[in-house]
């Protein structure tokens, strides 16, 4: 009876490569199916993509979008042609406008903004989704991921919302704020939707602009280990800005700038 080992170097042997390679997966392939695993999470929200839109979508190179889904025989979905009616018009068709165009809240839970980022750790993605209150600068609720759709943006809404509810909250326009069940919520919830104009992520400044921020003051996050160490380590710089971080805009923290405020606001109503 010939052993696996014996049978790999006869094979190895016949095609003349060194038997070490044999059932190797290359550090190529392992980011391979990670950028596979993307792919086919932005297929889920977007079945018509196809690489290029796909490659826009990731913030990667579509040459490199249409390898891999060469490689694992991925295809664009095709959604079936439905005639439209009106009265089966989705919340996702209605145009919704900038309120922050008009709109400058001057107490909390007024706008509420928020978004995602991608976070490259040890070779793949990870996305942190926010909401901030635009007024007081407090994050309220976050989401960690490995895959950038509705749900993720939906977890960090969920989370937000046990704080206080918002008159409006305003996002950029990407299809996971676009999605029928984030604006179902949001309708159920009586919060009015806010969206930046196309191509215009200076219309989300705020959000923008803490990430930035966030990054930069994290440093290289491939230090951690394990994710479940970089994922407590979120949690507790996002607990460090709210409580801790102070504001060059307030000087204080926005949880002690939120308080202070209501506070103020109490005691003209009293007088």
């Amino acid at each position: 009876m010939v052993h696996l080992a014996e049978d790999k170097k006869l094979i190895a042997e016949c095609v003349n490569i060194n038997p070490k390679n044999i059932y190797y997966k290359t550090k190529r392939d392992k980011q391979d199916e990670e950028v596979k695993n993307q792919i086919e999470a932005v297929q889920v929200a977007n079945p018509a993509y196809g690489h290029r839109r796909i490659g826009w979508d990731l913030k990667m190179n579509h040459k490199k979008i249409l390898r891999i889904m060469h490689k694992y025989g991925i295809k664009p979905l095709r959604r079936k042609v439905k005639l439209f009616k009106k009265a089966d018009q989705k919340l996702k068709d209605i145009v919704y406008e900038n309120i922050l165009k008009k709109l400058c809240p001057i107490k909390p839970n007024i706008v509420w903004v928020s978004d995602f980022t991608y976070i490259r750790y040890q070779g793949r993605f990870i996305y942190l989704a926010s909401v901030q209150d635009m007024f007081t600068r407090e994050v309220l609720g976050i989401a960690i991921s490995r895959f950038h759709n509705s749900n993720l943006v939906l977890e960090a809404l969920t989370e937000a919302l046990k704080r206080g509810k918002p008159e409006y909250i305003h996002s950029d326009q990407g299809s996971e704020y676009r999605a029928e069940k984030y604006l179902e919520m949001l309708k159920k919830e009586d919060i009015k939707v806010s969206y930046s104009d196309k191509g215009s992520p200076w219309q989300n400044g705020q959000m923008e602009s803490f990430f930035g921020r966030f990054k930069e003051e994290s440093g290289d996050l491939n230090r951690f280990e394990t994710l479940p160490e970089l994922i407590a380590y979120i949690y507790q710089q996002i607990y460090y800005y709210n409580n801790d971080r102070i504001h060059t805009k307030f000087r204080m923290a926005p949880k002690k700038f939120k308080q202070t405020f209501l506070e103020n606001d109490l005691n003209k109503r009293g007088t």
